[in-house]
């Protein structure tokens, strides 16, 4: 089994990417707020976190926000949030992990389906999002060691969307969502972009 650093655990699609995990692995759940934090926007905090945790295989991410409103209503803050912390920030997990995975770990990253398929009040996260898959394709040709680097594109998520009161079957659920995740750590895919919905039959 794996020791495995899943960051932004205490989230819908984080808490049920550890908890499918844990079934065969060491899982370490890292939030902003649990009692073993970091924050992916403060990198200190992230070196912190892996020097704190020696031995790690592998690293999933499911943290990172973004601004979801109508394009004309965007403000300069609301995109600097998006590339601060969904894109830098997760880019910033992958800089820091590098140095303390072992050989032939993982990251694994969170993208998302509006790269692809826009909606309406996405433009900012579909930017993101393109842009963290491109980070992805980029930089996993250059990892040393064997290290492998993906990202994982989940749709909505059937809880999130019944906690914004719309209707859930226009997701998957998060437990489904999951199985993308460890698919990419168990499996030996690189620089590759695996679409949770394949994952949710």
């Amino acid at each position: 089994d794996m020791k495995i650093v899943v960051i932004g655990a205490t989230g819908t699609i984080g808490k049920a990417v550890a908890e499918a995990l844990a079934a065969r692995h060491e899982v370490v759940r890292v939030s902003r707020k649990g009692p073993l934090k970091a924050d992916i926007e403060a990198p200190s905090s992230l070196a912190r976190l892996f020097e704190s945790t020696p031995g790690v295989d592998a690293v999933v991410c499911c943290a990172g926000s973004a601004a979801f409103k109508p394009f004309a209503q965007l403000s300069d803050a609301d995109f600097a949030l998006g590339l601060r912390s969904k894109l830098m920030g997760q880019v910033d997990v992958v800089r820091a992990a590098v140095g303390y995975l072992r050989d032939g770990g993982s990251v694994t990253l969170t993208s998302g389906v509006l790269a692809h398929e826009p909606m309406p009040g996405g433009a900012a996260i579909s930017l993101v999002n393109a842009a963290l898959e491109g980070f992805v394709v980029g930089a996993a040709i250059e990892l040393p060691r064997g290290l492998r680097l993906n990202a994982v594109s989940p749709p909505w998520i059937s809880e999130t969307l019944a906690a914004l009161k719309m209707d859930p079957k226009g997701g998957i659920p998060a437990a489904a969502c999951a199985r993308a995740y460890v698919a990419a750590v168990e499996g030996k895919d690189r620089g590759k972009v695996l679409d949770a919905r394949a994952y949710a039959r």
